[in-house]
């Protein structure tokens, strides 16, 4: 019989949003999908996010190389250090956030994370999490790479075979999971659907006149500081409920 533990699944991303730490704050095992396949083609939140940029939200790209033939999991991605990307984006956010309350306290911060030497993608992505998960005093010791799981399938299947593998009875999922996710499939496997229906914590943005939401992390802990963010983000998991599917 599953023990009651509520599983998120998530890729690893870059820089993400706070609706990410919310997951990964309600959930008993987050598990990294980082062996599924990437696409070939177009943006992915794998390798970009979005910050203030000259007061509107613009995108922030970590390059990677997608000169190989055939398709590749993100735990096979690597990025294109062949750019100088790193200082690029250093130079970005230093331009764009220098004025905003906690710049001095957290910029040190995010450019160490911005230096961190890795090829592969979804390692990188990983490390910068785990630290920033650290920094917030947010706890990782539920984290679980999909990698190194027994499972099969796609799709709804794949998050099915990873629950079962966690011996798991609950799933959270995204709002927009209704899109490409078979409901009925969770009931039928003995397994409770909830939807996370995170709503999105409104906080002062400097020099911003209406709230922009869905930003990276890095939006939060410059203008709130690194003691409001983890409050913000730990009482939104703690205030917020769960829909049931």
């Amino acid at each position: 019989m599953a023990k009651q533990a509520l599983v998120a699944i998530h890729q690893p991303t870059f820089f993400p949003w706070l609706g990410y730490f919310d997951k990964i704050v309600r959930s008993d095992f987050f598990v990294f999908l980082n062996n599924v396949q990437y696409p070939k083609k177009g943006g992915s939140w794998s390798n970009r996010v979005k910050i203030m940029i000259s007061g509107v939200p613009d995108w922030i790209t970590m390059p990677v190389i997608r000169n190989y033939s055939g398709t590749r999991n993100i735990n096979q991605i690597e990025i294109d250090n062949s750019k100088i990307w790193n200082e690029k984006l250093i130079r970005t956010i230093e331009f764009n956030y220098r004025k905003t309350p906690y710049f001095f306290e957290i910029f040190p911060f995010i450019t160490k994370l911005l230096e961190l030497r890795s090829r592969n993608i979804s390692e990188y992505n990983i490390s910068v999490i785990h630290s920033i998960c650290d920094y917030l005093e947010i706890a990782t010791t539920h984290f679980v790479l999909a990698s190194t799981l027994k499972t099969s399938g796609n799709a709804t299947d794949l998050l099915i075979s990873i629950i079962k593998e966690l011996d798991a009875d609950s799933y959270m999922c995204g709002g927009g999971a209704f899109k490409y996710q078979e409901d009925g499939k969770f009931e039928a496997n003995g397994i409770k659907l909830l939807y996370q229906n995170f709503v999105h914590p409104v906080y002062a943005q400097y020099n911003i006149k209406e709230f922009v939401p869905g930003l990276s992390v890095i939006d939060l802990l410059m203008n709130c500081g690194k003691e409001a963010a983890s409050d913000i983000i730990k009482r939104c998991a703690n205030t917020q409920i769960l829909q049931q599917k």
